[in-house]
């Protein structure tokens, strides 16, 4: 039996100015995902987690909290811009259309500049805008973000039990 490696995330080098990301996943946000985060991040806007003061609204039902989209939409992104780095910070954050509970979130994010670090040199800066789309195509969240990924050979490495042979 061999055992083979699964994507490791990009590094530094494998970022390419110009370069767009569809990120494979979507997320069908729930009402128990917009209550608890609200909750959780003491949010006390029932905007959020109350049905009949949001029916009052020009929205008529409850609004996703914010927060909670660009940490959907920023976990879409992972896999291939940030697996391997860690955020210097996000710029530019834009909501152009609401998210409702029951909604679906995709997104995508193009590399928009990269250079080596100065203080650094086993890592990079990338920064990237990433878009966050609902299932209707609408963009419902959209920000640039900059990070700071490993170079080649200095990705730290995840250490794993191994589990035994035989699997039967």
């Amino acid at each position: 039996m061999s055992i083979k490696t699964g994507w490791q995330s990009r590094v530094y080098e494998d970022f390419e100015v110009g370069d767009v990301y569809r990120h494979p996943l979507g997320r069908t946000i729930t009402q128990a995902d917009n209550i608890w985060f609200t909750l959780l991040t003491v949010n006390s806007n029932p905007i959020h987690f109350d049905s009949a003061y949001a029916a009052q609204t020009e929205f008529k039902r409850p609004l996703v909290n914010s927060t909670l989209t660009l940490a959907i939409i920023t976990g879409l992104s992972v896999t291939d811009i940030s697996q391997n780095a860690v955020n210097l910070g996000w710029d530019e954050i834009r909501m152009p259309h609401p998210v409702f509970e029951g909604d679906t979130i995709y997104a995508q994010s193009e590399v928009l500049e990269k250079r080596e670090s100065q203080s650094r040199p086993q890592q990079g800066i990338v920064g990237v805008k990433t878009v966050g789309f609902n299932q209707d195509g609408l963009i419902v969240l959209a920000f640039k973000r900059t990070i700071l990924v490993y170079k080649q050979g200095f990705v730290p490495i995840l250490s794993r039990p191994i589990p035994p042979s035989d699997l039967s």
